[in-house]
Formats: C-alpha cells, sequence, structure tokens
C-alpha cells in the first residue's frame, strides 16, 4: 500500500485559490481512492504506484482544466512493502 499526499493549487490565478482546490480534491474522489483532506493538503492510499500517479496525475490536470497555464504540485510518497500500512495505522502508532 502506498500512502501519500498531495497539495496542489495555480500560480497564475490570483490568491482565491479555493475553487481549483476543489475541483483537484473532487478529481481525488473520483478516482474512488481512500483520502482525508486537511488545510494543507489531501493525503490519500493507493495500492501501487501506477495507481497513486493517476491521482496525481488527475488532480494536477483539474486545476490545468480549468485554464490554468502554470501548476505548482507538491507530492509525498510512502511505498511501503514490509507492512500493510494505512492512513488509520499510521496515525494509531502515534498514540
Amino acid at each position: 500500500m502506498i500512502i501519500g499526499e498531495i497539495s496542489t493549487a495555480p500560480l497564475d490565478k490570483g490568491i482565491h485559490l479555493h475553487e481549483y482546490v476543489k475541483a483537484a480534491v473532487n478529481a481525488i474522489k473520483n478516482t474512488g481512492v481512500k483520502y482525508e483532506t486537511s488545510a494543507m493538503s489531501t493525503a490519500f492510499e493507493a495500492k501501487d504506484l501506477d495507481g497513486f500517479l493517476r491521482v496525481v496525475r488527475d488532480a494536477h490536470n483539474a486545476i490545468i482544466n480549468m485554464g490554468s497555464k502554470r501548476v505548482y504540485t507538491i507530492v509525498k510518497i510512502d511505498d511501503r512493502r514490509d507492512v500493510d500500512e494505512t492512513m488509520e495505522t499510521k496515525i494509531e502508532g502515534l498514540k
């Protein structure tokens, strides 16, 4: 299981970006992956790297498709192969 995090926004659309971020989150939702949105990013789970990159591509392109000419996307990947870890098990480990 891959646990990832994405933060994406257009750089050419001023300071009110919530509609663009909302489009990216909706794109993530439409992929069917489990996800959690916070104030600064969205974490999600993917079964493999191809699935992970599909989520990133769809979120990034959602902003491009709204007319942005420059999109900034930050991605983190935690690809752990020795155990089947989820977002919940990572949080449980902090308690």
